[in-house]
């Protein structure tokens, strides 16, 4: 193997082990900011025996759920404390804030909620 030959494969090696670096810190970043990570996993992420999942698991309904779910519990709080935050809902719930950014903009589409700045309030009030 020439000197060339080794050293673009050396440089090849570098590359991929800092394209899963790069990943690895846009995910942090994303699970800290709340973020969306990007369009998907890197190629080659996915170990070839696990099977591929395409689609929603059969039996289960779409959309949330009846009963005590986590929009619910949200909405709850909205309701007694008309002006919380993301931040304040979510220590109320005990879970991460960034799961509440997906769900108070679909409690808005539902009519149920409306926000004013940095506040939710009942959309009744």
């Amino acid at each position: 193997m020439s000197f060339v030959d080794s050293a673009v494969k050396d440089i090849d090696s570098r590359l991929r082990e800092l394209q899963e670096e790069v990943a690895k810190l846009q995910a942090a970043r994303a699970a800290l900011t709340g973020a969306r990570r990007g369009p998907g996993r890197p190629r080659g992420s996915r170990s070839s025996s696990a099977p591929a999942r395409r689609g929603r698991r059969p039996g289960r309904p779409r959309g949330r759920r009846g009963g005590n779910t986590r929009a619910n519990q949200a909405l709850d709080l909205v309701r007694k404390q008309p002006g919380i935050t993301i931040p304040q809902i979510a220590e109320g719930m005990g879970i991460e804030p960034n799961y509440l950014y997906r769900v108070m903009p679909k409690l808005v589409s539902d009519g149920l909620v409306r926000r004013d700045g940095q506040g939710w309030h009942p959309a009744s009030a």
